[in-house]
Order: C-alpha cells, then sequence, then structure tokens
C-alpha cells in the first residue's frame, strides 16, 4: 500500500508547488495597457480554438470509450476516459499559464534578461509539473483501484488519442498561421515579424500556444504515462522474479523523478548565470544528477542491475539531447552551414538543411542502440521497460524548459506590437532563440523514449498473440512490414498538406487585407487579426482528423484482415521509419529556424538581405517539419503500439 501512497502524495505536491508558481506568476504586474490588451487578444484566440477542439474531441472520447464498454469491458472504457481527459488537463493548464506569463515577460524583461527567464521558466515549470505529477497521480489511482496494470492501458490509449489530435491539430494552426504571416509579412511587404499591421500575427502568436503548449503538454503527457504502463505491464510478466516490486518500481522511479525536478527547478531560480542556455543547463544536469542518486537506492532494495536500465536510459535522453543541441543550436557549426548556405538562395539552404536532418540521426539511433543493449543485458525487456522510464524521469524540468521557450516567443511578439522598446524586443528574442534550441532537445527527449516504449509494446503485443518471433520468410510478415514503414510517411504527407493548405488560407486571407484595407501599411488602419484567427482554427480542426484516424484505424484494419503476424510486423517496420523520420524532420526543422535567427543577429547581410529572404523560405519549410508532423510521429508508433494490445484478444 505504502508503495502506491507516496507517488500519490508525491504528485500531489508536484501539483501544489505547480499551483503556487502559477499564483506568483499572476501577482506580477503589467504596465504596458497596449501590451495587457494584445496579450487578451492572444489568450481569447487560444482559449477559442481549445474549446473548440476538445468540443471534436469529446464526440470522439464518448463513441470509443462506448465501444471499448462493449467489447473489452467497462473497466477499459473507464481508464480511457481518465486519460483522455487528464490528457486534455494537461494542455489546457498550459495553454491558461502561457497566456498570462507572455505579457509579464516581456514586461520583466524591461528590467533584465533574467527578470524575464525567471517568468518565462516558471511559466514552463507549471506546465511540467503538471503533466508530470497528473500522469503519475492518474497511473497510481488507477492501479490502486484495479490493481491490473493491463486495465490501464485504456489510459495509456485515451491519453495518447487526446495527445495526437491535440498535437496534429494545434500544429496544424501554429504552423499554418507561422508560414502565412511570414511569406506575406516578412517577405512580400519587408516588415518586421509580429508587426502590428500584419493581420496573421495575432494567429501567430495564438498557435504558439495551441501548438507548442497546449499540443506539446498532451504529447509528452502521453509519452510520460505510457512508458510507466508498459514497464508495470511487463512487471506482471515478471512478477517470479521480483514480485510485487516489479510492478511498483516505475511509479517509485517517477516519483524520484519529480523530486529531482524540483530540485532542478531550484536551482534554476537562484542561479544567475549571464547565458540563459547555461542557467537551464544548470537544472537540467542537478535534476539528472539526483535522479541516479536516487534510482539507484531505490533500484538496490530490488535489483542492483536494474541501476543500470535506469542509467543508460537517462544518460541516453541527455546524449540525445545533447546531439540535438549540437545540430540545431545557433552556437555551433551545422546550423551556421545553413546560415552561409542562403547566401546563395532559399534552394541550397533547404538542401543544406535537410542534409543536415539526415546527418543528425546517426548519434541517436546509435544511442538508442546502445541503450537496448545495455539494458537488455541487465534485465532483458523489462530492463528496456526501466529505461524508457529512466529517460523520461527528468521530465518535469526538461518539459519546463522546453515550455518556457513559446512563452518567450510570444513575449517578444507582444513587445513588438506594444512598442516597448527594442531592447525589451532583443531581450525577449534572445530568450526564444534559446527556447527553440531547449524545444529541440525536449522534442529529442520524447521520440528516444517513444522507441524505448514502442519496442516495449510491440514485444508485450507479440507476447499476448503467442507470436515468438516476427518470421521475414513469411511474406504476410513482410506485407505488414512494409505497410508498417508506409504509414509514418502517408501520416506525414497527411499533417504537411494540412499545414500548406491551411497556409493558403491565411496567404491568401492577409494578402486580401494589405490589398482593400486602406493605410494598414502607413499604420492609420487596425487589420482584421479574428478574421486570420478564425481560419486558422477551423482549417486546423477540419484537416487534423484524417492523420490522427491514421493511427488509429490502421492497426486494427491490418489485425482484423491480415492476422497477427501480419499486425506485428507493422509495429515494427512503423518504429523503425518512424523514429528516424521524426529525428530527421525535428532537427531539420530546429536548424531551419535558428539559422534565420543567426542571420536575423546580424550574421551575412542581417535582416532585410537577400540571404535572410532566403533562410525565411527555409524556416517556413521548417515549421511543418518540426511542430506538425516531426513531434507527431512519436505519438504514432506508441499510439498503433497500444491499440494493437488492445485489440489482441479479438485476435
Amino acid at each position: 500500500m505504502l508503495h502506491i501512497v507516496i507517488p500519490i502524495i508525491v504528485s500531489l505536491v508536484g501539483l501544489i508547488t505547480a499551483g503556487v508558481l502559477a499564483w506568483k506568476i499572476k501577482q506580477e504586474k503589467v504596465e504596458s495597457e497596449e501590451a495587457q490588451k494584445i496579450a487578451s487578444y492572444i489568450r481569447e484566440g487560444a482559449m477559442t480554438f481549445l474549446k473548440k477542439e476538445y468540443k471534436v474531441l469529446a464526440v470522439f472520447v464518448v463513441v470509443v470509450a462506448a465501444l471499448l464498454a462493449i467489447f473489452m469491458g467497462w473497466q477499459l472504457g473507464v481508464t480511457f476516459v481518465a486519460g483522455a481527459v487528464l490528457s486534455a488537463l494537461a494542455g489546457n493548464i498550459g495553454m491558461q499559464i502561457a497566456t498570462i506569463s507572455n505579457v509579464r515577460t516581456a514586461t520583466a524583461a524591461k528590467k533584465s534578461l533574467y527578470d524575464g527567464l525567471k517568468i518565462a521558466f516558471s511559466s514552463g515549470s507549471v506546465m511540467g509539473l503538471s503533466v508530470v505529477s497528473l500522469g503519475l497521480l492518474g497511473v497510481s489511482v488507477l492501479y490502486w483501484i484495479f490493481k491490473d496494470p493491463q486495465i490501464i492501458y485504456g489510459f495509456g490509449f485515451g491519453a495518447s488519442s487526446i495527445a495526437l489530435f491535440a498535437r496534429v491539430g494545434g500544429g496544424i494552426y501554429t504552423k499554418a498561421a507561422d508560414v502565412g504571416a511570414d511569406l506575406v509579412g516578412k517577405i512580400e511587404h519587408g516588415i518586421p515579424e509580429d508587426d502590428p499591421r500584419n493581420p496573421a500575427t495575432i494567429a501567430d502568436n495564438v498557435g504558439d500556444n495551441v501548438g507548442d503548449v497546449a499540443g506539446m503538454g498532451a504529447d509528452l503527457f502521453e509519452s510520460y504515462v505510457d512508458s510507466i504502463i508498459a514497464a508495470m505491464v511487463l512487471g506482471v510478466t515478471v512478477v517470479g522474479v521480483f514480485g510485487e516490486s516489479a510492478v511498483w518500481l516505475p511509479l517509485a522511479l517517477a516519483a524520484a523523478g519529480i523530486v529531482a525536478s524540483l530540485i532542478g527547478n531550484v536551482v534554476i531560480k537562484f542561479s544567475r548565470k549571464g547565458n540563459p542556455h547555461k542557467t537551464l543547463n544548470a537544472g537540467i544536469f542537478t535534476t539528472a544528477g539526483v535522479m541516479l542518486i536516487a534510482a539507484f537506492f531505490i533500484t538496490k532494495s530490488v535489483d542492483i542491475s536494474l541501476f543500470w536500465a535506469v542509467a543508460s536510459g537517462l544518460l541516453g535522453g541527455l546524449i540525445i539531447g545533447l546531439i540535438t543541441e549540437y545540430y540545431t543550436s545557433t552556437e555551433y557549426r551545422p546550423t551556421q552551414l545553413i546560415s552561409e548556405a542562403s547566401k546563395t538562395g532559399a534552394a541550397t539552404n533547404i538542401i543544406s538543411g535537410f542534409a543536415l536532418g539526415m546527418n543528425s540521426t546517426v548519434v541517436p539511433v546509435l544511442v538508442v542502440c546502445v541503450v537496448l543493449f545495455l539494458a537488455n543485458y541487465f534485465e532483458g525487456l523489462y530492463g528496456i521497460a526501466i529505461a524508457a522510464v529512466g529517460m523520461l524521469s527528468t521530465l518535469g524540468i526538461t518539459l519546463a524548459t522546453d515550455s518556457y521557450g513559446p512563452v518567450a516567443d510570444n513575449a517578444a511578439g507582444i513587445a513588438e506590437m506594444a512598442k516597448m522598446g527594442p531592447e525589451v524586443r532583443q531581450r525577449c528574442e534572445e530568450l526564444d532563440a534559446v527556447g527553440n534550441t531547449t524545444a529541440a532537445i525536449g522534442k529529442g527527449f520524447a521520440i528516444g523514449s517513444a522507441a524505448l516504449t514502442a519496442l516495449v509494446l510491440a514485444v508485450s503485443y507479440s507476447e499476448i498473440v503467442g507470436l515468438k518471433i516476427i518470421n521475414l520468410n513469411e511474406p504476410i510478415v513482410v506485407i505488414g512490414l512494409l505497410i508498417g514503414g508506409l504509414l509514418p510517411f502517408v501520416f506525414s504527407s497527411f499533417a504537411m498538406s494540412a499545414v500548406g493548405k491551411a497556409a493558403y488560407e491565411i496567404v491568401n486571407e492577409v494578402r486580401r487585407q494589405f490589398r482593400e484595407i486602406p493605410g494598414i501599411m502607413e499604420g492609420a488602419a487596425k487589420p482584421d487579426y479574428a478574421k486570420c484567427v478564425e481560419i486558422s482554427t477551423d482549417s486546423a480542426l477540419k484537416q487534423m482528423i484524417v492523420p490522427a484516424l491514421i493511427a488509429i484505424v490502421s492497426p486494427v484494419l491490418v489485425g482484423l484482415f491480415l492476422g497477427k503476424e501480419a499486425l506485428g510486423g507493422l509495429l515494427a517496420g512503423a518504429i523503425v521509419t518512424g523514429f528516424l523520420l521524426a529525428i530527421m524532420m525535428s532537427n531539420s526543422g530546429g536548424a531551419w529556424d535558428n539559422a534565420k535567427k543567426y542571420i536575423e543577429a546580424g550574421n551575412f547581410g542581417g535582416k532585410g538581405s537577400d540571404t535572410h529572404k532566403a533562410s525565411i523560405v527555409g524556416d517556413t519549410v521548417g515549421d511543418p517539419f518540426k511542430d506538425t508532423a516531426g513531434p507527431s510521429l512519436n505519438i504514432l508508433i506508441k499510439l498503433m503500439g497500444i491499440v494493437a494490445l488492445i485489440i489482441a484478444p479479438l485476435l
């Protein structure tokens, strides 16, 4: 009983801490009325999108829960609803705090860069602590009630379903608005980013919240709970070796991760390093160190070899994060080479960015291979599951450093629109540039852990349906393998096309307003911001359905019509191509974005130059790569694994 009570208590402490941080942020005063008014437009647009999205998702949740209850048992239906609700709640909390923190970050940046960082990071901490605390609380309470971790797969199914819709829908919204604003505003009219004369600028800033905050929160919530649930279920199969310890160990490690994240949070709050990136890294590395110490004592009571599985996962995640930073940060050569390639036009910029993304897959894949080898060597399949838990154990701090980025981006936009001065804008842009890198690192963590968790889910499926091996000599298995390898490409195609279609509508609307509303360019007339928000919202909600359904319907159709062997092949194929494609897209997109910022900092001609315009084209290509299709792929490969496990009894 104590093993369940302690994670619940730690979860509640995490939620209380998040509440206190949110309250402190609200107490910060906003001096500029114009800035407050602009922030209210952003908040209103973000909440409008979220309400409309939740109405669509509510229908989906009710229908799927009813089907699960009828065909698979009421317990699975209940846990599915719980997972969906808490996943949506995690995203909602992040959205609520981000849309009040943006203007306060801009206000604080008037004092100093560090003051702006403190507010933005506090906002990210609310999101990070809420995600891990709600996730651990949900899993712990459901295990306490049902005493069977296999039923809790419904919780993971609900969380993953909502995450995929939220990630795809939010990603379509944010990148359609961003691309539309950049192409017409920056390239065609030569006005700065976030210029209040641009009709799409409010929609662009709304998009930072619905995609990079609410969507990302739901995304990492499902990554976190799926890794814990997968390890708990495998704990049931190895109960003869470790006893009940194998089931509660993932919960204990997750609880230790929350405590470690709280300590890392304090380190960042009291650190006053000149470089914001070094400040954030100090918190991340402190959290990792505390987590390693805690993991040693927790696993020692069960089997010390499990410590090496946890350590391999945690260190593997850090290495993936660092290599992601190397490929996407303006401080290193790869991104600078893309900036340099922009001197000869958009084509060479895009070629260079693609090449970087492809090359950046090497180290993460090798790291995951080493983690798989070590974890399997020490504790077999259960060790791999524990390694995935270890990799995500510090999510409370890594997600905080990730989700602070969109807040800083919004702050920079508000500073520009409210004319708060070039110094404030520059400080917020500096925070935003760091945020682009930390966001890429967060995606690297999510993608790496997704590969491990998806593998565990696939092997668990094979055990349930009695597949001892996936035999490539069987044509039906190869068919499944090829279909599985195909799905991430088809999924990405739908997601990218959706962004393109929505951006097309935004571009035409922005052009129309510049053409038909006299006085916009002179600042004498106010653009119709609401129209662009409406177009982005409606287009995103309409076009998020098909990509999200691919993940749910494909395993069902393959399993029921081609058989369990083909479904096993499908899961294997999807993991390989989905993992590689996700890394490539995420890193290419992050590098394209920062290559543009490197030029804007005064390199290779600076703002307004032909080099800058070429980099803007690359950035717009990279937007749906890094914020729509790429991060959604890690949800895709895990969701298909969970669906396969749920329908396994029918096969």
